[in-house]
């Protein structure tokens, strides 16, 4: 039998340094033989012996988790915070939703209101001002309100819009469907009639109207008159009628008739019929068309020519020539009114050019009928309570604008 291998310890070297031993490192060799030799005896040596360690190297020691723990603890109380800041955005949003729908809806009914007790043709567009709503209805107050009313009829015309804002509304109800009324402190807006509606409504679209300055209006277009067309121009001035009225002075009345004459209805120094500059002139170079003016005794007094000279120039076509081609002789001509003439000597309109049927027509043609063509007027209704005026009338490029002030107003009631 063999004997078992003991291992041998060898005395520890010394590197030179004193008092200072290194021990002897082991040999891995020996231990495999040792085992090899008696591997029952090694191997509860191997499982029994404490292994040895480096002097470096860290003891053991049981896992610590609370590390960890720290991490799902600050982990919890984040999500936390997260919940609680979505569960108040969630609530805040559905509490915005529920003024916003609260809001439409007041509106809506407004609108449905103002439509029949107003009789207006088109719903008007209502908006409430103010955040938040709810709270204010709680108070019975609203801070403002903008209401904008399109196509209200006013007289022969229709107002293209009418907006306004009323500020300090007190209601009288206690929530959006059962609000009896209101009362208006203060109210502006103001009221549009644009020329487009003026040009559908009045020009018939024949006439179209443009501005003429801050208080005019210009009306430009074709008139029928004896199955033709003349142009027709006409000055509207636009003026403030009352506290709550317009209304429109229609001023010079021209009517066109191709480049040979033009006529004005009415009486004055001006109105009549009168030849333009340019058919004057071509009928003083016609010898036989100025004689038959000249023989007419209505137009030499207007002409203001004394009569022998007339006499003598119908005689002679050399004084002829010389009483015509004088410059005032052609001013005065423009100035004569052919009516009383043409009315006395009808075969004169024809030597001239004109249509006989034509100048009858445009004799019944009186100025109030082709003035009303033009004219209007409207008024602004009046509040049952409160006030309601205009502050001032313009005319701008699009239309006729007005401003619109009220205070004390009591709706619904």
């Amino acid at each position: 039998m063999r004997t078992p291998h003991t291992q041998t310890h060898h005395p520890a070297q010394s590197d030179g340094s004193a008092g200072e031993r290194v021990p002897l490192r082991r040999n891995p060799y020996d231990e495999l033989a040792a085992l090899a030799d008696d591997p029952v005896d090694g191997r509860l040596t191997e499982e029994t012996a404490p292994i040895p360690r480096d002097d470096d190297e860290e003891p053991w020691s049981p896992p610590n988790h609370r590390r960890g723990s720290r991490r799902r603890n600050r982990a919890t109380g984040l999500s936390t915070v997260v919940r609680v800041l979505a569960w108040t955005l969630t609530l805040a949003c559905l509490v915005t939703l529920a003024d916003r729908w609260a809001v439409l809806y007041a509106e809506h009914k407004a609108s449905d209101q103002l439509k029949d007790k107003l009789h207006l043709t088109a719903a008007p567009e209502v908006r409430i001002g103010g955040l938040p709503f709810l709270t204010q209805l709680a108070a019975r107050r609203l801070d403002s309100v903008r209401i904008t009313v399109p196509d209200i009829p006013a007289d022969r015309v229709t107002l293209t819009e009418v907006s306004a804002t009323a500020d300090h509304v007190r209601l009288d109800g206690d929530t959006p469907t059962a609000v009896r009324g209101a009362l208006v402190q203060q109210v502006h807006g103001r009221a549009v009639l644009s020329f487009a509606d003026m040009n559908r409504e009045l020009g018939a679209s024949q006439v179209s109207f443009t501005a003429h300055g801050p208080h005019g209006v210009q009306a430009r277009g074709a008139l029928r008159v004896a199955n033709r067309d003349l142009r027709v121009r006409a000055d509207v001035g636009i003026r403030q009628e009352g506290e709550r009225g317009i209304a429109t002075t229609v001023g010079s009345i021209r009517l066109d008739i191709g480049d040979l004459a033009t006529y004005r209805p009415g009486t004055g120094p001006a109105d009549g019929l009168h030849l333009t500059r340019d058919s004057a002139r071509r009928l003083t170079e016609e010898t036989a068309k100025i004689k038959a003016m000249l023989a007419v005794p209505e137009i030499v007094h207007r002409l203001g020519v004394p009569d022998s000279v007339v006499r003598t120039a119908l005689h002679d076509e050399d004084k002829l020539h010389s009483l015509t081609g004088a410059p005032r002789f052609l001013h005065d001509l423009t100035r004569v009114n052919l009516v009383d003439a043409a009315l006395a000597h009808p075969q004169l309109l024809g030597r001239l050019g004109l249509d006989p049927s034509l100048f009858t027509a445009l004799t019944k043609l009186t100025r109030p009928h082709v003035a009303d063509r033009f004219s209007f007027a409207f008024q602004l209704p009046k509040p049952p309570r409160g006030s309601l005026r205009l502050q001032g009338v313009t005319v701008d490029d699009d239309g006729i604008h007005a401003d619109v002030a009220g205070a004390g107003l009591l709706l619904g009631h």
